[in-house]
């Protein structure tokens, strides 16, 4: 979730990352006047935009919002907006820090209100109405970004007090956000001629045009994917829950006496790993990897074949050989070479390791004379058996111990207060987007606030797949602001009466979200800019796999994990199942996201004379390149409906979740050095890594709470891809 501040992103403001980040596409402009903004729009007081919200810390007034808001406060918000800059850049003193850069960090305030609501409502709540708005805004605000971005004159202030710093007297964080600032607009192109200006300009609105589209496209064909089921008996193996829940969701779609089984944003479904009837795992699968593939109205190949050649040619006229070489430039990693280094790493273990899975699964197979070669879509399905067979355990053993508001309160936050000493109390008189949100106020140790959080958990038609955190008010000391943030899953709703019970894998995601909302609320920075979880891509991950790690932790499972009807404690024996199989399927886990990863960097990887390329074809020849591609194990996401990087901000970035997670596990293994989860550890963590936002280099920030480079090693034993050294005799 790296944010920029507002001037900067606003061209991308309409985009959500599954895992949480805005996009920082960089927009442009000309000598000429700025474009004009659009004309003001009536101030209604009606309308809960157009005035700071009145709520504890700001907290939108929801119950007052509606979808008629969102549209005339965008537009007063940019005219606003245009009138704060345009007076610093018309401003005939000269330019200093403050009437320049904490002027900029200081404008914005009411677009950036509408702008955060509207990200929810996109997100989480999105209808005609909103994805009429969304089509329409977009492309206004990355003209009004360029606007900005690239107005000569506001520039020249930058690079005015840029060049002299040295003599300005500034502190360190100033500092560094004086020079963040300008390697941003340069970034932006605020150097290019006025000819490759406006080259840039067209290419920003064509991208942020595409890539609304693209989203709008998944989300319509994946609610139109779901997979309808004539006969219950085709639902052996799922729970009665879970036959209710199917039976509901298709009552609610007017299929009476059918049963609807909705698409989750990834290329497998979870209801894979349980139903016996092999044709329905087929039809199920299918389903999921056709999505945007399968021409009609709904097709996104056009548009990411589209989206892959703007890219490329902005890197070009920005003065770099591809687009992931402008991406990583700003990144921990520096440059691709370094990124596919690691992927080919771990790449190579996962593919070792997958393979001694199949083997295991065809097995099985083989043993029920089966009479075929395990599939994509049998992998789930066999995978639990052999998960039963190793280890003795499956989910349905698991799940009763897992009840999601135990897991949050018991476990999440629990953990939360063990390691930095907060606490939570649910605050039931604000106002929420969702009769399913709640929000929790967070107590420091002396009592304190330190902010709110919402939490989301579950799945609807209406919101985007996948899960992330954003924020609604950042931290700011500057602005005189708390945190206000908030946390989405999609959790499966059980029928009405039904408990509300999770994979482990589920747990875990709560844990991995709840991690990136400590590091938006534990900010304690000045500058917007910098606050919570503006950091480099490839670092803002870190807090999120670093917390992961809790859910297994001895103390903290057992506080959270009783049976939600007895209270009785996860058995001991239990408990030890889950620890032995945490490496279970990590081949397959590990390979089907390195393959995403390798295709989001060959994408980003074409030059800007490259030809259009079919989405198809070139995803299957990059498999093959990097030796990743087994029939058996299919990438998490295909190119059609990997929204991280076409729709959500992480073009040339998804690499980073493999690269924070060698950070979090190296960091975890700091803390099993140093005595484990202890206040004191959780203290020297949270003041040098999660309230630092950044406010310094993400690699020198890391390295002075490690204290040394971080390593492959503890993640490859960590999820067991380390060779068998027995086996090497």
């Amino acid at each position: 979730m790296p944010k920029k501040p507002l001037v900067l992103m606003i061209s991308a403001a309409l985009t959500l990352a599954a895992c949480s980040t805005t996009p920082t596409t960089k927009p442009a402009m000309t000598d000429q006047a700025p474009t004009p903004a659009p004309a003001a729009a009536p101030v209604e007081a009606s309308n809960p935009f157009f005035a700071p919200s009145s709520l504890y810390l700001q907290a939108p007034e929801w119950d007052k919002i509606k979808d008629e808001h969102y549209m005339p406060a965008f537009v007063e918000g940019m005219r606003r907006h245009e009138t704060e800059i345009r007076a610093i850049a018309d401003n005939p003193e000269a330019p200093t820090f403050d009437n320049t850069i904490v002027a900029m960090e200081r404008s914005g305030t009411m677009l950036s209100r509408v702008r955060r609501a509207f990200n929810v409502a996109s997100g989480t709540n999105k209808n005609d109405t909103i994805q009429n708005i969304e089509n329409e805004i977009s492309p206004k605000l990355a003209a009004h970004g360029d606007s900005i971005v690239l107005d000569p004159a506001l520039f020249a202030r930058i690079d005015t007090l840029f060049q002299k710093r040295a003599s300005l007297g500034l502190d360190p964080i100033s500092l560094r956000l004086l020079e963040r600032y300008h390697l941003d607009f340069v970034r932006s192109g605020a150097q290019l001629s006025e000819a490759d200006k406006t080259t840039l300009r067209a290419l920003n609105e064509e991208e942020s045009k595409l890539s609304t589209l693209y989203s709008e496209h998944l989300l319509k064909d994946t609610q139109a994917s779901a997979v309808v089921v004539d006969t219950l008996a085709e639902l052996d193996g799922l729970s009665q829950a879970e036959k209710d829940a199917a039976a509901a969701a298709a009552k609610a779609k007017g299929m009476d006496g059918k049963w609807l089984i909705p698409l989750v944003n990834t290329t497998h479904q979870p209801k894979e790993a349980e139903l016996t009837n092999r044709g329905l795992r087929e039809r199920l699968y299918r389903a999921s990897i056709a999505r945007g593939n399968h021409g009609g109205d709904n097709d996104n190949r056009a548009l990411i074949s589209r989206l892959a050649q703007l890219r490329a040619q902005k890197a070009k006229l920005l003065g770099f050989a591809t687009y992931a070489d402008y991406v990583l430039d700003d990144q921990m990693a520096k440059n691709p070479q370094s990124a596919m280094a690691l992927l080919s790493q771990v790449g190579a273990a996962a593919v070792v390791r997958a393979k001694q899975e199949i083997a295991d699964m065809q097995a099985v197979i083989d043993r029920q004379h089966g009479g075929f070669k395990l599939q994509p879509w049998d992998w789930e399905f066999y995978a639990e058996q052999v998960r039963k067979e190793k280890y003795d355990l499956d989910e349905s053993q698991t799940k009763p111990y897992f009840e999601l508001d135990r897991v949050l309160k018991d476990g999440v936050f629990y953990a939360a207060h063990q390691m930095y000493g907060v606490s939570f109390k649910q605050r039931t008189d604000l106002p929420v987007y969702n009769p399913d949100t709640r929000v929790w106020e967070v107590f420091d140790a002396d009592g304190s606030t330190i902010g709110l959080i919402y939490t989301d958990y579950f799945a609807r038609d209406s919101k985007q797949g996948g899960a992330w955190m954003d924020s609604l008010v950042d931290q700011s000391y500057l602005m005189g602001t708390k945190p206000v943030v908030y946390n989405e899953l999609n959790i499966t709703k059980p029928a009405p009466g039904q408990p509300v019970l999770l994979t482990f894998d589920e747990v875990t995601t709560m844990f991995h979200e709840f991690g990136h909302g400590l590091h938006g609320l534990f900010s304690q920075v000045k500058y917007p800019y910098m606050s919570g979880t503006n950091t480099p891509r490839d670092f803002v991950e870190f807090p999120s796999q670093f917390n992961e790690n809790w859910a297994l932790e001895p103390t903290v499972l057992a506080h959270y994990a009783h049976h939600y009807q007895t209270g009785a404690a996860m058995p001991a024996e239990l408990v030890a199942k889950i620890k032995k199989s945490s490496k279970f399927n990590q081949g397959f886990e590990t390979l089907e996201y390195t393959e995403s990863a390798l295709v989001d960097m060959e994408w980003h990887a074409l030059s800007a004379d490259a030809p259009l390329q079919d989405p198809t074809a070139f995803e299957a020849a990059a498999l093959k390149k990097h030796g990743v591609d087994l029939a058996q194990v299919p990438p998490r996401y295909h190119t059609t409906y990997f929204s991280h990087v076409w729709g959500g901000g992480y073009a040339a970035g998804y690499y980073a979740y493999l690269w924070t997670a060698v950070l979090g596990a190296d960091s975890y293994a700091w803390f099993n050095e140093h005595g484990g989860m202890t206040a004191a550890n959780g203290k020297l963590y949270r003041d040098g890594v999660l309230s630092r936002g950044g406010t310094m280099d993400a690699h020198q920030l890391y390295l002075n709470f490690r204290g040394h480079e971080p390593g492959v090693s503890p993640l490859l034993e960590q999820r067991g891809l380390v060779p068998d050294k027995k086996a090497k005799k």
